[in-house]
């Protein structure tokens, strides 16, 4: 099992329910396949950077998750089949990326806010 993170840019025009819904929706996907929800993370609606395919304003969610490498594959099938899904964009983490992620969810200090504050 491999830690990845996925970041999921759905259309603006998706209700509350339905943002949810698509979140459970690929969730169960997941665990149906073996994997397991690290952690989700529902950013809701930024601006974005270009307008993609007319839109300027989109619905962000981001999940970490571990999960086999052949899963996926069949992950981004999905997401190229499914009409809400704009972009997305799955990323490996090693083992220092998934101890920082843990930290900074849990408000230990990582390190970079020292950085910031200078």
């Amino acid at each position: 099992m491999n830690n990845y993170e996925l970041m999921v840019i759905l259309t603006p025009v998706l209700s509350e329910d339905e943002f949810k819904a698509a979140q459970k929706k690929y969730t169960d996907f997941l665990t149906e396949n073996g994997g397991t929800v690290t952690h989700s993370n529902p950013w809701g609606l930024k601006s974005l950077a270009y307008p993609i395919q007319k839109k300027t304003t989109a619905l962000y969610w981001v999940l970490e998750y571990s999960a086999s490498s052949d899963f996926n594959e069949k992950l981004k099938i999905q997401f190229l089949r499914d009409d809400q899904v704009l972009r997305h964009m799955i990323t490996s983490l090693d083992k220092y990326a998934v101890e920082y992620n843990a930290k900074k969810r849990s408000g230990v200090p990582t390190g970079n806010e020292k950085a910031a504050e200078a």
